[in-house]
C-alpha cells in the first residue's frame, strides 16, 4: 500500500506568518500554575480561544484568501463547515470584500449560524455533511472557489503560524504539546511548524468519544467516513483526508481520546480557574493531558493549546445537567 507525503513544510509556515502580519491576533500563551499543580510539571498554555473569529481558523482562511486573485475574489468563496471555519470564513471573506456562501448540515447549533450570518456569510442548510460537499462541488463547477476547511496546503500553512508563536512565547522548549483534532488539518499544520523548529518534541493528538475521525482512519489505513456524535462539534468533520493522515503518521506521538463529559468538566474548570471561556474542542485537550499525566517525567514542560471558544452558555448549562458536572 502506497501512503501519501504530507506537503506542507515549515518554510509554508513561515511564508504564511509573513503574510498574516497585521491580520490576525497574536493570542498570549502563558505559564499556568493551576494547570502546572494539576499536571505535575510546568504547563504553558497558548489562549487561542482569544483569536479573532473565537478560534484558530481566520489562520487558514486569511492565507488561503489572501493568495487568491481579484478574479477569483470576485466569483466568490463556498464551503462546507457548521462550526468555526464557517465563522472564521464569513469573518475573512467580509474584510477582503468577497461574497461567502456556507453550506451547512442542518443539526448544528444555531450559535454558529448566527454568529456566520452576523459577519456576513450567506448560510444554506443541507440535510447532512454529504449533502453539503455535493452542493460545494455544484457551486465550484458554477464558478465558486471552494475553500476547503482542512484539506488544502494554504489552510493547514496558516494554522500552523499558531505553532510558530507558540514555541517563541513558551520561554523555553516544550516537551510535549497536545491539539485537538478535527479533520486534521490544525494538528497538520501546528504539527509541521513544531517539528519543523524541534524534531523531539512530543505531539499528542486529541479527539472525543464520537469523533473519533483520524483514529478510524489511521485503524483503516484510509479515510472512513463517519457519522459523528460528539457534542465537541468543532471536531465532528465526516471525514479525514490522505493529506491530514499522512501529518498525522509523520506528527504525533499517539491520539487519545477523551469522554464527552471530561470535556465538559474541563470547560467548567478552565472557566473557574483559568478565567477562560472554551468550547469542548478545546477543553478536551486539557482532560487529555490530566489523562495521561504519567508520560511528563520531573522537569518536563508541557504545552496546551486551546483551541477555540465558540459555544453558547446555554449549551454548557445543558451539557452540565446531562453529564452531572
Amino acid at each position: 500500500m502506497t501512503t501519501t507525503a504530507f506537503d506542507v513544510t515549515l518554510a509554508d509556515v513561515q511564508a504564511a506568518a509573513a503574510r498574516l502580519s497585521g491580520r490576525i491576533r497574536r493570542t498570549p500563551t502563558y505559564h499556568s500554575a493551576g494547570l502546572s499543580a494539576r499536571l505535575g510539571v510546568e504547563t504553558m498554555v497558548k489562549v487561542e480561544s482569544l483569536q479573532i473569529g473565537g478560534s484558530f481558523k481566520v489562520r487558514g482562511c486569511f492565507n488561503k484568501m489572501m493568495q487568491m486573485s481579484e478574479r477569483e475574489l470576485a466569483r466568490g468563496v463556498v464551503t462546507v463547515s457548521g462550526g468555526n471555519h464557517a465563522i472564521a470564513l464569513a469573518l475573512v471573506a467580509k474584510s477582503l470584500g468577497a461574497r461567502a456562501l456556507v453550506l451547512m448540515p442542518k443539526n448544528v447549533a444555531q450559535f454558529n449560524i448566527d454568529m456566520t450570518r452576523s459577519l456576513g456569510g450567506e448560510v444554506e442548510l443541507c440535510e447532512d455533511a454529504v449533502e453539503a460537499f455535493e452542493r460545494a462541488a455544484a457551486y465550484e463547477q458554477a464558478g465558486m472557489v471552494h475553500v476547503h476547511s482542512f484539506d488544502d496546503p494554504a489552510i493547514i500553512a496558516g494554522h500552523g503560524t499558531l505553532g510558530l508563536e507558540l514555541l517563541a512565547d513558551a520561554s523555553g522548549r516544550l516537551d510535549h504539546v497536545f491539539l485537538s483534532i478535527g479533520g486534521g488539518g490544525f494538528a497538520a499544520g501546528v504539527g509541521a511548524a513544531l517539528k519543523g523548529l524541534d524534531p523531539a518534541v512530543r505531539i499528542h493528538g486529541v479527539e472525543t468519544e464520537g469523533a473519533t475521525t483520524m483514529t478510524q482512519a489511521l485503524e483503516a489505513g484510509k479515510p472512513v467516513p463517519i457519522r459523528a456524535t460528539s457534542i465537541a462539534r468543532t471536531l465532528n468533520a465526516p471525514f479525514a483526508t490522505q493529506r491530514t493522515m499522512a501529518a498525522a503518521r509523520d506528527f504525533l506521538e499517539d491520539i487519545i481520546v477523551v469522554p464527552d463529559r471530561e470535556a465538559v468538566r474541563e470547560i467548567v474548570w478552565v472557566l473557574q480557574n483559568g478565567r477562560v471561556l472554551l468550547e469542548p474542542a478545546a477543553a478536551c485537550v486539557v482532560a487529555a493531558a490530566e489523562a495521561r499525566k504519567d508520560l511528563f517525567k520531573p522537569g518536563e514542560r508541557v504545552g496546551l493549546v486551546l483551541c477555540g471558544s465558540n459555544v453558547a452558555l446555554e449549551d454548557i448549562e445543558a451539557w452540565r445537567k446531562q453529564f452531572g458536572v
